[in-house]
C-alpha cells in the first residue's frame, strides 16, 4: 500500500471522502433463491427451529458456541424469546423455500455504524441445513445487505481459534484471516482465543460476482450436487478465468 503525508511528512490513512455513518440493519426479510431471511420471532420458529437442531446425534454443534446445548423445546423457546428482542445481536432465521421450514439462524452483531463495520455471529446451522446450497445463500444474503443494502465498510467473523470447522467455513465463504486475539473471551467456564476474520468492501465485488455463479441453478446437477465448487470459482476468477 503506498504511504499517504500529511503536512508533517507522517504516514496516515486513505481519505475517506463523504463518509457519513450507515443505517442500522433492518428487521425486514431478505429474500433468496434457496432461502428468505427473516427476523427471529418465538412463536413462528421456536417449534420449527428446536426440531431442525434435535436433528443431530449428539450435542457437538453447541461446543463453540456461547449458547445451548437445551435440555428441551421449552429451553429453546425462552432462549428465543431473550433473543428476539434483541438489536445487537440482531439475530435472523434461515427459512428453506422448498419445505418453508425454519432451519437455523445466524446475526448481525457488534454492530457499528459510525465506522461502517459489522460482524455476522450465532452462526446455528442445523443438520437440515448444513452442506446445502440454502447455508452458503443464507450467508451470501447477509453479505449483500451489509455491503450492498447498508453501504457497510468492514464485515467480519470471529470464533473460537480451535474451532476448525467455523475456521474452515470462514476461509470457504471468501473471509480474509487477520489474526489471534488471545485470551479474548471466557465462556463456558473456558478461555478462548478468538481467530479474526474480515471481507472489506473492496473484497466484496469479486466475492459477489463468485456468489452468483455459484448459486446459479446450472452450477447444479440433477441430484443437487454442485458442479463447481465457491473455492474453485474463486480460485478462477483470481487466475483472471
Amino acid at each position: 500500500m503506498t504511504s499517504i503525508l500529511n503536512q508533517y511528512q507522517q504516514p496516515v490513512g486513505a481519505p475517506v471522502p463523504g463518509w457519513t455513518p450507515r443505517a442500522q440493519p433492518r428487521r425486514q426479510p431478505i429474500e433468496g433463491r434457496y432461502c428468505r431471511l427473516e427476523a427471529l420471532d418465538p412463536q413462528r420458529h421456536a417449534a420449527d427451529l428446536y426440531a431442525a437442531y434435535s436433528q443431530a446425534p449428539d450435542e457437538r454443534d453447541w461446543t463453540y458456541l456461547s449458547t445451548g446445548p437445551f435440555a428441551d423445546a421449552d429451553a429453546y423457546r425462552a432462549y428465543a424469546e431473550r433473543a428476539a428482542v434483541s438489536s445487537d445481536p440482531l439475530h435472523y432465521v434461515v427459512i428453506e423455500r422448498k419445505s418453508g421450514n425454519a432451519v437455523g439462524t445466524l446475526a448481525l452483531m457488534r454492530i457499528d455504524p459510525v465506522n461502517g463495520v459489522i460482524e455476522v455471529g450465532f452462526v446455528t446451522f442445523s443438520p437440515l441445513l448444513k452442506r446445502t446450497p440454502v447455508s452458503s445463500e443464507a450467508q451470501y444474503l447477509l453479505m449483500k445487505h451489509v455491503f450492498d443494502e447498508l453501504g457497510y465498510r468492514r464485515y467480519e467473523w470471529k470464533c473460537d481459534s480451535l474451532n476448525a470447522p467455523s475456521r474452515q467455513a470462514a476461509a470457504r465463504l471468501g473471509f480474509q484471516f487477520e489474526g489471534i486475539f488471545r485470551q479474548a473471551v471466557v465462556y463456558k467456564g473456558r478461555s478462548r482465543d478468538t481467530a479474526w476474520f474480515a471481507i472489506i468492501d473492496g473484497d466484496w465485488p469479486p466475492l459477489r460476482a463468485a456468489f452468483e455463479t455459484w448459486l446459479a441453478p446450472e452450477n447444479f446437477d440433477a441430484d443437487g450436487l454442485q458442479r463447481l465448487s465457491l473455492t474453485q470459482i474463486r480460485t478462477t476468477q483470481a487466475a483472471g478465468g
